[in-house]
């Protein structure tokens, strides 16, 4: 936990903040070993970042007084369209892209992705959000992803990806076999389509590159999908 990220319940005034739930306290306490005067990260979801210095702890809250004055940092230029991974493995997924600045993710079912992955618990709204708020904390920001969720793939890429992708949007696909290298730095916004564990099938590839989308590859090693998800946002970063 890099940065103590408060929400609009935690505060108790423009300058202070109480925190009370178990999991940032056990924290504070076994991790930080925490003590008052100590002064630490923090910011407000969706707001501003700055130090706050520990006023008081107990088993029950810590209370901080703030000095919250930067912009959180800019978010990364990529709406990531990811196959539904496997439940342990979203998990990581949701945290590591966050980490790395995307603020909207489309979890997207395709032919290799087993069906039995969209009933699992890990898709509810709540554990999503648990999983966001540790790659914000993570990453010391406070920005919260968007992530929605599409059972249908014909539905989405013929009916709602036109309307995503915008004039000024590269529309990018992560598939082995591709011609070309996957870009670096790139400035404009991406779309950008991972498959899933043994990857998309030809119709998949199809309709992506009907919509526009360049086709790339990460050289001849054949990656792990979360392995994959992370170089490539670090490389169009």
């Amino acid at each position: 936990m890099n940065l103590i990220l408060l929400g609009a319940d935690d505060l108790i005034a423009s300058d202070h903040a109480r925190v009370t739930d178990p999991r940032r306290l056990r924290h504070l306490r076994e991790v930080h070993r925490a003590t008052v005067g100590d002064e630490m990260t923090l910011g407000i979801e969706g707001g501003v970042i700055g130090r706050g210095r520990l006023e008081s702890i107990d088993a029950e809250s810590a209370e901080f007084s703030l000095r919250l004055e930067h912009a959180p940092p800019p978010p990364l230029n990529v709406h990531l369209l990811l196959a539904l991974p496997r439940p342990r493995m979203l998990a990581r997924s949701l945290e590591h892209v966050t980490a790395l600045g995307v603020k909207h993710i489309t979890l997207l079912h395709t032919r290799r992705v087993e069906k039995s992955y969209w009933q699992s618990p890990e898709l509810g709204a709540e554990k999503i959000r648990q999983h966001l708020i540790l790659g914000l904390e993570q990453a010391r920001d406070t920005i919260m992803p968007t992530v929605t969720q599409e059972k249908l793939f014909k539905p989405f890429v013929e009916d709602r990806l036109p309307d995503l992708m915008t004039p000024a949007t590269r529309g990018i696909i992560a598939h082995p076999g591709m011609v070309n290298a996957c870009p670096r730095a790139v400035s404009e916004p991406i779309m950008l389509a991972i498959g899933p564990e043994g990857g998309f099938v030809d119709y998949e590839v199809e309709q992506f590159l009907s919509a526009g989308f360049q086709g790339v590859h990460l050289g001849e090693r054949i990656l792990r999908v979360e392995t994959a998800v992370t170089a490539l946002l670090a490389r169009l970063g």
